[in-house]
C-alpha cells in the first residue's frame, strides 16, 4: 500500500543551537546549545475504517505533528485525529481521561508535491511559563500514536504519512538488553523509549500536562538516561536549572545535592559541583538541623532569606514535606486524603523519617562533592554530620521492639516509606536489617512509580534480589509496570494506573526505574571513580537464566553476557572499554570460582581489565 518502506527512517538530524529554550548558565558549550532532532517516523499499520476513513498506527508514540506529503493535490479538506490511546481496536479515543492527550484538526487542502506538517493548538498550561518553551523552530507538538484521517479523495498510496517527532539527540545503539525473562525485556523497551521521548524539550520535564523540571522526576530521567546512551548535556542543563527554579517538596529539594553528584560520578567533570558548591551546601537543608542533626522544614530557620538562597523565586513559597506523590484523594473533588493515595499511610509529623534518610544522604554525597574539590575540612564536617544523623535516625525514628522504622518523632504508625528510604540509603545497621526487609516484604508495592526507584535501589542493597525482580516483572495487579504496557501506553505512566491519580499523563520519565535499576543493580554497573575509570560489576541475576546488556559510558561501551547452564554452572562475560578497569563482585549464591582467565582473585572480587573478561562460576540453588 505504503511507497515507501516499513522501517523506522531516520530523515533528518537537526542540530538547533537555540537560546529560545530557556537557557542556563553553565561551562561546556555543548551543553549550553539544546541538541534537538527532528525524526520522521513511518506506520506500522494503515487500516482503511470506511471510504476515505484510514486508521493509522506508527507503533510508539512520541511528541510532535503529523507530516503529510501527496504526490496528487487534494482541493477539499481533511479531517486529523491524532491520540495517544485508543476506545477499541482501530477507533481512536475521541475523550480520553486525566491528561492523555487527543487532538482534532481540519486541514483545509492538500498542496501536492510539497511536505505539509499539521499544525496543532497549543496546550495553554504546557506552553506558556513556567513550562519550559520549545523554540518557534519546532512549533507546537503533542505526543502521539495514533492518527486518524477522514475525508481522503485521493488514493492513499499517492501519499507519504510520517510522525514528525521531536527529541533530544539520542544514539539507539548506545545501549541493549535482553534476559530470559520477557516481562523484564518489554519493561526495559518501554523504559527506554520513555527515556528517548520526554527529551523533546532539552530539559528533564515530568510529563506534558506541566513540561516543568522538578527535582525528583529529573534524577530517574538522570539516571535511566545514563543507563541507555552517553549523552550528558541534558541533565547537566537540568541540574543546573534548579540552581534558581527550587520545586517545593521538600524531598525535591534534597535531590539537587543528588542530581549534580551522578554527573560528576558519570562524567567526571567537576566544573558543575565547583561553581555550584556554596548553592549545593544550602540546598541540603544543613541550616534547617537541630542540635541533634535532625532537620524539619517547619523550623524556624527557614527564613525568607533562606529561601531565597534555596533557589525559590518567591520567598512567600511554603516548603512542603511530601513524602511520596499523589499524596491521596477522596473520591470525589480534589482534596488530598493520605489514606487513598501513595505513602502507605504515612504520619506527617514534623520531624519525619523520609525527609531525614534524604538529609542523611546529602551529607554523605556533599562530603565526597567536597573531597573532590580538595576542601577536606568541609568533608569532615559533613562525614561528623552524617554520622550524626544516622545516629539520631537509628536512636530517635527506630521502634527496637518491632525492629522497623517510624514514621517521623513521637509517631506509632510505620509504613513501607519510612523502611525503605533508610534501607535505599543505607542507614540500616547490619542487625536491623532482616526485620526491616520482612516488614518492606509485606508491603508489595505501596508506593508510587517515584517510590519504586528507592524501594528497588533498597532491595538490591540488600542482596534481596528474587523480591526486587518479582516486583519489576509481577503481571498480577495493576500497580506494576505491565499494567502500563497493557494499558497500551509506550511510555511509562505518571502512576500505576489512572485508578491513583485521575489527571495522570501517559508520558512521565520518573516511572522509568528499571531501566536504571537494570544496569546499577541487576547487571551491577556502576561507576567506583568519577568518569568510569574504574567500574564495579556486582550482578544479581536472582531467577534470570541468562541476559545480555550494553551500558554506555563516556569511555565508551561495556558489554556484557550471562548464562547459567542446566547444571548450575553460570558463565559472564564482560568487556570493558580502553583505558577502564574494574572488579566484578562475586554473587552472594556462587560457590567456586572455576575460571577467571588469569584475572586477579581477591576475596570476593575479580579484577577485571580492559577488554574481554570470562568468569565461570559454580551455581547454588539460593532462596531470599
Amino acid at each position: 500500500m505504503l511507497k515507501s518502506t516499513k522501517k523506522i527512517i531516520l530523515l533528518i538530524s537537526l542540530l538547533i543551537a537555540v537560546g529560545a529554550c530557556q537557557n542556563t548558565k553553565v561551562q561546556n558549550k555543548d551543553i549550553s546549545k539544546p541538541k534537538f532532532v527532528t525524526s520522521f517516523y513511518e506506520p506500522v499499520k494503515i487500516t482503511k475504517l470506511d471510504e476515505g476513513h484510514y486508521f493509522i498506527d506508527f507503533g510508539l508514540a512520541f511528541f510532535g505533528t503529523l507530516s503529510l506529503k501527496s504526490n496528487i493535490p487534494q482541493q477539499d479538506s481533511l479531517i486529523i485525529h491524532l491520540a495517544e490511546e485508543l476506545s477499541r481496536e482501530n477507533v481512536i479515543n475521541r475523550n480520553p481521561k486525566g491528561t492523555i492527550r487527543y487532538q482534532k484538526t481540519i486541514l483545509p487542502n492538500l498542496p501536492g508535491g510539497i511536505q505539509t506538517d499539521i499544525i496543532l493548538s497549543p496546550n495553554k498550561r504546557n506552553s506558556t511559563p513556567p513550562a519550559i518553551l520549545l523554540p518557534d523552530s519546532i512549533g507546537v507538538v503533542m505526543p502521539f500514536r495514533y492518527c486518524e484521517i477522514e475525508n481522503l479523495k485521493i488514493p492513499i498510496d499517492e501519499l507519504i504519512i510520517s510522525q514528525k517527532a521531536v527529541h533530544y539527540l539520542f544514539n539507539d545503539d548506545a545501549s541493549m538488553f535482553t534476559s530470559s525473562d520477557t516481562i523484564l525485556n518489554q519493561v526495559w523497551d518501554l523504559c527506554k523509549h520513555t527515556i528517548k521521548a520526554m527529551s523533546f524539550t532539552g530539559y528533564y520535564i515530568d510529563g506534558d500536562r506541566e513540561r516543568i523540571p522538578y527535582e525528583a522526576d529529573a534524577y530517574i530521567n538522570q539516571l535511566s538516561h545514563y543507563a541507555v546512551d552517553s549523552e550528558y548535556s541534558i541533565a547537566r542543563r537540568t541540574n543546573e536549572y534548579f540552581i534558581d527554579h527550587a520545586t517545593w517538596p521538600t524531598e525535591w529539594l534534597l535531590h539537587t545535592v543528588m542530581l549534580f553528584y551522578q554527573d560528576y560520578m558519570y562524567t567526571g567533570d567537576v566544573s558543575s559541583i565547583e561553581e555550584y558548591y556554596d548553592v549545593l551546601k544550602h540546598k541540603t537543608l544543613q541550616d534547617l538541623a537541630r542540635e541533634d542533626g535532625l532537620i524539619s522544614s517547619t523550623s524556624d530557620s527557614l527564613t525568607s532569606e533562606m529561601k531565597i538562597l534555596l533557589g525559590f523565586k518567591n520567598h512567600e513559597t511554603q516548603m512542603k514535606d511530601i513524602v511520596d506523590w499523589p499524596p491521596g484523594r477522596k473520591e470525589t473533588g480534589w482534596k488530598w486524603a493520605p489514606e487513598i493515595g501513595e505513602r502507605d499511610g504515612y504520619d506527617m509529623v514534623e520531624i519525619n523519617t523520609v525527609v531525614n534518610s534524604f538529609f542523611y544522604h546529602n551529607m554523605v554525597l556533599m562530603s565526597e562533592i567536597a573531597l573532590a574539590l580538595g576542601k577536606s575540612t568541609d568533608a569532615k564536617t559533613f562525614n561528623e554530620k552524617a554520622k550524626q544523623v544516622k545516629e539520631s535516625v537509628n536512636t530517635k525514628l527506630f521502634d527496637k521492639s518491632l525492629g522497623i522504622y517510624i514514621d517521623g518523632e513521637d509517631s506509632e504508625h510505620s509504613s513501607l516509606h519510612a523502611n525503605m528510604f533508610p534501607l535505599a540509603f543505607g542507614l540500616v545497621p547490619e542487625e536491623n536489617i532482616e526485620t526491616v526487609v520482612d516488614y518492606i516484604k509485606t508491603k508489595g508495592m505501596a508506593c508510587s512509580v517515584y517510590g519504586a526507584q528507592y524501594l528497588l535501589e533498597g532491595l538490591y542493597n540488600v542482596n534481596e534480589s528474587e523480591y526486587a525482580l518479582h516486583l519489576i516483572t509481577d503481571t498480577t495487579n495493576n500497580r506494576t509496570w505491565w499494567n502500563m504496557i497493557q494499558s497500551g501506553s509506550t511510555m511509562t505512566l505518571e502512576a500505576w494506573d489512572i485508578e491513583y491519580k485521575p489527571n495522570l499523563d501517559w508520558n512521565h520519565a520518573w516511572g522509568t526505574a528499571p531501566a536504571n535499576i537494570i544496569s546499577r543493580h541487576i547487571w551491577g554497573v556502576t561507576p567506583q571513580n568519577p568518569g568510569f575509570k574504574y567500574v564495579q560489576v556486582k550482578p544479581q541475576m536472582a531467577s534470570l537464566s541468562g541476559s545480555e546488556i550494553k551500558i554506555p559510558t563516556i569511555n565508551g561501551s561495556i558489554y556484557a553476557r550471562y548464562i547459567k547452564t542446566e547444571n548450575n554452572i553460570a558463565v559472564f562475560e564482560i568487556e570493558l572499554p580502553p583505558r577502564t578497569e574494574g572488579e566484578f563482585v562475586l554473587p552472594k549464591n556462587y560457590d567456586e570460582v572455576l575460571q577467571s582467565n588469569e584475572l586477579e582473585l581477591s576475596g570476593g572480587t575479580v579484577k577485571l581489565k580492559a577488554g574481554k573478561n570470562v568468569i565461570k562460576l559454580t551455581w547454588i540453588i539460593h532462596e531470599n
